[in-house]
């Protein structure tokens, strides 16, 4: 794993594995005065994340754990969605634009709708993984990818 994409954070000890995947939903209520909530709140609320590795093993009182919390190496994962298959394209920088479509029981909707990313943040299509599982309701061609966020896009 590339040393430039780990961001340490904090977890709780009892779920602090290697392996581990997770999304970051931002603070508490809890986290308002604790000492240490700059360490823990330093994600991309609503990214996904995944331990890649493990610090020293200190354990850290937590108002949310109550086993406490220890340090970990963690890596932001690709957004998987689906995108207008004409912009499926490797390397392609592109605004991400949500379809819109209100058919909320659609078995893709999470893929066109991922909650990773904004309507309109610029990504990067990291890679076409390929097409989408079924048939779009709305008619849409659409292709599964992996996407990267552009950093300083916010």
């Amino acid at each position: 794993m590339d040393e430039v994409n780990k961001i340490i954070t904090l977890c709780g000890k009892d779920w602090a594995n290697v392996g581990v995947e997770f999304t970051f939903i931002g603070g508490a209520q809890e986290c308002e005065n604790c000492k240490i909530k700059r360490t823990c709140l330093r994600l991309r609320e609503n990214a996904k994340y995944k331990i890649v590795g493990l610090r020293d093993g200190t354990v850290q009182e937590c108002a949310l754990h109550d086993n406490g919390v220890i340090a970990v190496e963690v890596v932001e994962l690709p957004i998987i969605a689906l995108i207008d298959a004409k912009k499926s394209v490797p390397g392609a920088k592109i605004k991400y634009s949500k379809k819109e479509c209100g058919h909320l029981d659609c078995n893709m909707y999470n893929l066109c709708h991922p909650i990773e990313v904004r309507d309109g943040e610029e990504v990067i299509v990291d890679k076409v993984i390929g097409d989408s599982p079924g048939m779009c309701e709305k008619g849409y061609s659409v292709k599964i990818v992996e996407l990267l966020r552009v950093e300083n896009s916010e």
